[in-house]
């Protein structure tokens, strides 16, 4: 018996019968999934009626909450600051994000990164770009526990830990579109983080994971529309952001830190992931792309409580200054 068939009559019985479901029913469903109790037609069919209906928070935190049950324990202390990333990439350049996240993990923040990225242009993708930013890569959750202590920052591939999630954001291929999935994975928080940036590339998501992150007892989160749907934004303009303070639900603008007009593919830099090295080590220059940085990393320095928010940039700014001193031959 296909036991996933009762969730997709309730998605999808037609005009005025059919709805979204509950958060029971959501992680009750993905359960069956995870599990394989159902056919594979059955699970195309629940995550595209999510899709044309619009996904809704219960959902998304059901289905994390299935997620989180198949997870591997985390042991140790839990990472200060959870992030992310599992954008395509196609709007823009560099991955310029890691090296904000570099400057967290300077601050004695750790920072756990994870994620799958697709569709990747050149320049843009993001595991290629590791080795060029000082991030190590991990091979399961002991690993991360280990990276973190040694460096405080580490990249879990999503594979790594979560294998069945891949399988499922890799329906795209198979179906055309995204799924639910993708913004489940943004929302899951695998080592439990008190504080979490999320990035997205359609402005409704900014309240949805806010929302979702919300029913799951998320304490500190920013969200904004970042490059290509990273958590990275364009400091030549103002910045929605949306998300989490204390488990309230908060909302600002992050100001424009330059007086420009220009996007984030638009740096002087070459798209080759060999000048994140250069521009950390401060052999290679590039204004706009400072500002990227700095102004991605003084949100995530307010999320994790290093600073008030709004005054992250100064704090920024100072660990950049100081950047010369971690710079590893």
């Amino acid at each position: 018996m296909n036991q996933l068939a009762p969730f997709v009559r309730i998605l999808g019985r037609g005009p005025g019968r059919s709805r979204n479901l509950t958060a029971e029913e959501a992680q009750e469903a993905m359960g069956i999934i995870l599990r394989g109790e159902c056919a594979p037609e059955a699970v195309g069919g629940l995550l595209m009626l999510m899709r044309y209906r619009g996904e809704e928070p219960q959902e998304i935190e059901g289905f994390v909450r299935a997620f989180r049950a198949t997870l591997p324990k985390w042991q140790g202390a839990h990472p200060a600051l959870d992030w992310p990333t599992y954008a395509a990439g196609r709007s823009r350049g560099l991955p310029w994000f890691l090296l904000s996240a570099r400057i967290v993990a300077m601050a004695g923040h750790s920072v756990l990164l994870h994620g799958w990225n697709s569709y990747q242009v050149e320049g843009a993708d993001v595991r290629s770009a590791l080795p060029f930013v000082g991030i190590p890569m991990a091979a399961d959750y002991a690993d991360a526990n280990r990276l973190l202590a040694d460096g405080q920052i580490a990249y879990l591939p999503l594979e790594n830990f979560a294998p069945q999630a891949l399988a499922l954001l890799k329906l795209r291929d198979v179906l055309g579109l995204r799924s639910c999935i993708n913004t489940t994975c943004r929302v899951m928080n695998p080592a439990t983080a008190d504080a979490q940036v999320q990035g997205v590339f359609h402005p409704p998501y900014l309240t949805l994971q806010a929302e979702a992150s919300a029913l799951l007892g998320q304490s500190q989160l920013s969200v904004l529309k970042g490059g290509g749907g990273e958590f990275e934004r364009n400091p030549a303009k103002p910045i929605a952001l949306h998300g989490l303070r204390d488990g309230q639900l908060w909302n600002s603008t992050a100001k424009p830190i330059l007086d420009v007009h220009q996007r984030l593919s638009e740096t002087d830099t070459p798209h080759e992931a060999e000048y994140l090295t250069k521009f950390w080590e401060g052999t290679h220059a590039d204004p706009y792309a400072e500002a990227i940085v700095l102004g991605t990393a003084a949100v995530a320095l307010e999320t994790v409580g290093a600073a008030a928010d709004g005054e992250g940039l100064a704090l920024a700014q100072d660990l950049w200054a100081k950047r010369a001193a971690t710079v590893t031959a």
